[in-house]
């Protein structure tokens, strides 16, 4: 359960072969960064959490929320107590040298799974990556709107998040942001101080749908309730529109 205080578009190639986790392995390692880098991050950005007593302490999770810029994927791992996974750009662990080394380090070690965006059968690898993850009863991190916000605003979310639900029975926990695009507008460069406010919903769960995670329109539907209830937590203005198809235009 969350203290204090990445849906992955389903578009992606796993390169990182996901291994179940001992306490020798990544889980050290978050301990370890968690201790470091949180209290730092506390002062940085003074984060304020809402109904983090909604996430359960234990079995599978999915929480799924907006996605504003790229510390949003720092702030949920090192603020919960329970290990998050979530899946990345594999760029973000194969650089060369002691800076590449010290990146997958530090991004594995917070739960990071990567992933090779060019990849032509990633949608299927990254579900699978996802499915495997709650099936050993962790929680799992997902944006349904594929990727960062272009303007703020709330995007249509993609059925991979209703896919996932329905598969394994895990609970979903919709959560929002709500600032991280102020302290890094346009997800680049070092953030700077400020507020951060991490809202938590409801666990929702979709065992009506049993056996449904075929049928096109129960994944839409179960796709929109949970945005939905993101949109109601974070305030956005919702666009039916998918952020990718926005970026393009």
């Amino acid at each position: 359960m969350c203290n204090h205080p990445g849906g992955a578009s389903i578009v992606l190639t796993c390169t990182y072969s996901y291994r179940s986790l001992t306490p020798e392995g990544p889980l050290s390692r978050f301990v370890l960064i968690k201790a470091v880098l949180g209290p730092i991050m506390r002062l940085m950005f003074r984060p304020r959490v809402e109904g983090a007593e909604r996430i359960p302490g234990e079995g599978p999770v999915i929480l799924a929320g907006n996605h504003l810029t790229f510390i949003d994927s720092m702030i949920m791992p090192l603020f919960c107590d329970r290990q998050v996974f979530f899946i990345g750009k594999d760029e973000y662990v194969t650089g060369k040298g002691i800076k590449g080394r010290l990146m997958a380090w530090f991004f594995t070690g917070t739960g990071m799974i990567p992933v090779d965006r060019d990849g032509g059968r990633g949608g299927v690898a990254a579900l699978m990556t996802g499915r495997r993850v709650l099936e050993e009863g962790k929680v799992f991190s997902i944006y349904p709107e594929g990727t960062r916000s272009p303007d703020g605003r709330l995007y249509r979310g993609r059925t991979g998040i209703a896919r996932l639900t329905l598969m394994t029975g895990a609970p979903v926990v919709p959560f929002a942001m709500i600032g991280t695009d102020k302290l890094q507008p346009g997800g680049a460069g070092f953030p700077r101080p400020g507020r951060v406010t991490v809202r938590f919903g409801e666990a929702m769960e979709f065992s009506r749908y049993e056996g449904m995670d075929r049928d096109r329109y129960v994944l839409r539907a179960v796709t929109d309730s949970v945005m939905a209830e993101v949109m109601r937590l974070s305030g956005q203005e919702y666009v039916d529109m998918y952020a990718t198809k926005a970026k393009a235009a």
